[in-house]
C-alpha cells in the first residue's frame, strides 16, 4: 500500500470539504498523511478520527486571513504571510522532509499550502496541485469589471508563493472560462464534492440555509431575522435562537442534510459551497467582502450563470435578500443545466492513480538513497 501526503490551506472549511471527497476515496488503497491547521485541520480531524485506520491528520502551522474591526485587513494579512514566509517556512519544509521519507511516501498532493510543495520537490517526488485559487494565473478574467481583474493580478503574486512548480495543476472551480496562453497544461475541474453531497437527493423544507464567517456584522443577522422564512445559521456557533433564526453547532452530516433541504443558500461566496449548492439545484445569495477580492470574483461568476445573485456584505440590505427569495423561480431554468453536474473528483482520481502507477513503474529502477 502505497502513501500519499496531503497539504492544505487550514483557512475556512472549503479547502477542507474538497480534500475530503478525495481522501474517502484513496483511504481504501493508500495509507494517506494530511497536513493542516486551524478549521482544516479540525474538520479532517474530526471526520477521520474514528474507522479510518489508514489516514493520519496531523497539525502544521499555516497562514490564516487577518481581521480589523470586524472586517478582512489584506495588509495584515499579507504582512503575516510573509512573516510566515520568512520565519516558519524552511522549519516546515525540514519537518515534511522527515515525514516523507519516515513513511516513504510516493506521491505529494497539496491545496494551497507551501510548505510540502517545497519539501516534495527536495525529496525528489511528485506534486499535484488542485486548489481553486490557480484560476487567479491560469483562467482568461478579461470578463470580470476592471476592478476585479485587478484584484486577481495582484491576488495572482500569492499564489506563485505558494506553488512554483508541480507535476500536475488542476483548478478547481464551479466555472469555466478559458485558459490564458501558457497555461494550457493546467486541468480544470468542478469542485470535488464528497459522496455526501453526490448521493443526496435534493428537497425543499421550507427554510434557508445560511453559512457565515465568524466576523459576519450583527446587522447582517439582524437581515435574515427579517427574511420572511426561517434560517438556519452555520459557522458562527451554537447560539439562543433569534426570530426565526436557529444557529447551528458545527455538524458535517447535519449541514449537509440541511443544505439539501432548504429553498435557498444565502452565504459566504467561498468557490466550494458554490459547487456545493449549485450541484443540489440551490439558488443562492452570496455576501463577498470588499477586500476579499477571490470571493467578489466568485459572485460575478454566479451572477454570470444566473444561478443567484450577489451583494457585498457591507452593502446588503433587507430589501435585496427579500427580493432574493421572492423571485426564486428566475433561478430555474439556469439551475437546472448544472445540478447533479458539477463534481470534478473523477478526474482529479485519474491523474492521481496514472501519477502513483508511473512512480511504481519507476520504484524498482530507482538507485538507492535517491527518490526517481
Amino acid at each position: 500500500m502505497a502513501t500519499i501526503a496531503i497539504s492544505l490551506c487550514g483557512e475556512g472549511r472549503g479547502h477542507a470539504t474538497r480534500i475530503c471527497s478525495l481522501i474517502e476515496r484513496l483511504e481504501r488503497i493508500h495509507e494517506i498523511r494530511v497536513y493542516s491547521y486551524d478549521d482544516g485541520y479540525k474538520f479532517l480531524k474530526d471526520r477521520f478520527a474514528d474507522g479510518h485506520p489508514t489516514v493520519t491528520v496531523s497539525r502544521i502551522p499555516g497562514i490564516t486571513f487577518q481581521y480589523s474591526g470586524g472586517r478582512l485587513d489584506v495588509i495584515r494579512t499579507i504582512k503575516t504571510g510573509l512573516e510566515y514566509q520568512a520565519s516558519e517556512v524552511g522549519n516546515l519544509v525540514d519537518q515534511l522532509i522527515n515525514e516523507l521519507e519516515m513513511h516513504n511516501v510516493s506521491l505529494a498532493i497539496t491545496d494551497f499550502e507551501p510548505g510540502l510543495p517545497r519539501a516534495a520537490a527536495r525529496y525528489g517526488i511528485p506534486l499535484i496541485s488542485v486548489d481553486h485559487q490557480h484560476f487567479l494565473l491560469a483562467y482568461e478574467l478579461d470578463a470580470l469589471p476592471q476592478i476585479l481583474q485587478w484584484h486577481a493580478w495582484f491576488i495572482g503574486n500569492a499564489v506563485w508563493m505558494y506553488v512554483s512548480e508541480a507535476s500536475e495543476t488542476i483548478v478547481s472551480a464551479f466555472f469555466k472560462p478559458k485558459l490564458r496562453s501558457g497555461w494550457e497544461h493546467v486541468v480544470q475541474v468542478g469542485p470535488l464534492l464528497r459522496h455526501e453531497i453526490t448521493s443526496k437527493e435534493p428537497g425543499d423544507g421550507g427554510y434557508v440555509l445560511s453559512y457565515l464567517r465568524k466576523h459576519t456584522p450583527f446587522s447582517m443577522i439582524e437581515i435574515l431575522a427579517d427574511c420572511g422564512l426561517p434560517v438556519k445559521v452555520y459557522g458562527l456557533g451554537k447560539r439562543e435562537s433569534f426570530g426565526q433564526l436557529s444557529f447551528q453547532p458545527i455538524d458535517e452530516h447535519q449541514f449537509v442534510e440541511d443544505l439539501a433541504n432548504c429553498r435557498a443558500v444565502i452565504s459566504a461566496a467561498g468557490n466550494q459551497l458554490i459547487g456545493e449548492s449549485l450541484h443540489l439545484g440551490k439558488p443562492m445569495f452570496v455576501l463577498p467582502e470588499k477586500a476579499h477580492g477571490e470571493q467578489s470574483m466568485n459572485s460575478f461568476f454566479l451572477r454570470e450563470m444566473a444561478c443567484g445573485d450577489f451583494e457585498y456584505l457591507e452593502n446588503v440590505t433587507l430589501e435585496q435578500v427579500k427580493g432574493f427569495l421572492d423571485n426564486l423561480d428566475e433561478y430555474r431554468v439556469p439551475l437546472g443545466k448544472v445540478v447533479g453536474q458539477m463534481d470534478g473528483t473523477e478526474t482529479v482520481l485519474e491523474i492521481i492513480h496514472r501519477l502513483m502507477n508511473r512512480q511504481e513503474e519507476s520504484h524498482s529502477t530507482k538507485v538507492p538513497g535517491f527518490k526517481n
